[in-house]
């Protein structure tokens, strides 16, 4: 599992994101960007986070450490913002941490991404189904020289539904496997034609083990049971199994390349 770090102190709000994250401090000294369960997008968010960043890691992407934040809501009450103290009381026990880049700036196209790294992120996009980096919102980072990939709260759309019994329907993972995904409005629209050599590249990096290890590492407190997985280890599996069904089909990939 990720590792987990106490909160020692909620420095200041980042208002640029609907869901008020936050930068504080940790127990290990370090500075985290604070993503809260009790936002209102959810605690699948903070999933999504975890497993996304995680494939990306395993297919040469960089993207900022993770570790679980435990938070005591009894910061909040050194905190004068009524909105800030309101989701520090709504998020007790276990949040998602992003290591905080000090001195990091957004990507405005014009520097370099390195060769075929830009068809990465598509690739690592459309798998995980991620609707969130287009140029409204890149949720890309440059830090000394290197591309970083942030933000994929708004990635693996299909386990919202879950909660409605989604999971228990025939062929679900299946239907995730063959949904297609549009590049259009993707930053990295222009680099879709080197989407067949990425691909052959990261397909042997990935497997049902290489799935099962990053859902290892999403802690059991944010795998809450649904109709059909009644445990976290219930919830894992059904990560894997999605994850793998679309693994072993292209018809999500733009431009359907051959294995």
């Amino acid at each position: 599992m990720i590792p987990t770090v106490s909160v020692t102190r909620y420095v200041t709000p980042l208002r640029e994101g609907g869901s008020l994250p936050g930068i504080v401090e940790g127990d290990d000294l370090g500075t985290y960007v604070c993503k809260f369960r009790g936002a209102g997008q959810g605690i699948r968010v903070l999933v999504a986070e975890v497993i996304v960043s995680e494939i990306a890691r395993r297919i040469g992407l960089l993207t900022p450490r993770l570790v679980a934040l435990d938070l005591d809501p009894e910061i909040a009450r050194y905190e004068a913002d009524q909105e800030v103290q309101d989701l520090l009381n709504a998020s007790p026990g276990l949040n998602l941490g992003v290591d905080f880049l000090p001195g990091s700036f957004g990507f405005d196209g014009d520097l370099p991404t390195g060769e075929g790294l830009a068809a990465k992120v598509l690739w690592l996009d459309a798998f995980t189904a991620n609707v969130d980096r287009t140029w409204r919102n890149p949720n890309l980072l440059f830090w000394h020289g290197d591309l970083w990939v942030i933000d994929h709260g708004a990635a693996l759309y299909f386990h919202h539904a879950w909660s409605g019994g989604s999971l228990q329907k025939d062929g679900a993972a299946e239907r995730f496997a063959a949904q297609p995904w549009s590049p259009d409005d993707h930053v990295f629209l222009a680099s879709a034609d080197r989407l067949a050599a990425a691909d052959a590249e990261i397909a042997p990096l990935l497997d049902e083990a290489v799935l099962g290890d990053v859902l290892g590492e999403v802690p059991d407190a944010w795998l809450e049971p649904v109709p059909g997985a009644e445990t976290p280890d219930d919830v894992r599996a059904a990560y894997v199994a999605y994850l793998t069904a679309r693994l072993g089909t292209r018809q999500w990939l733009p431009q359907v390349v051959g294995r």
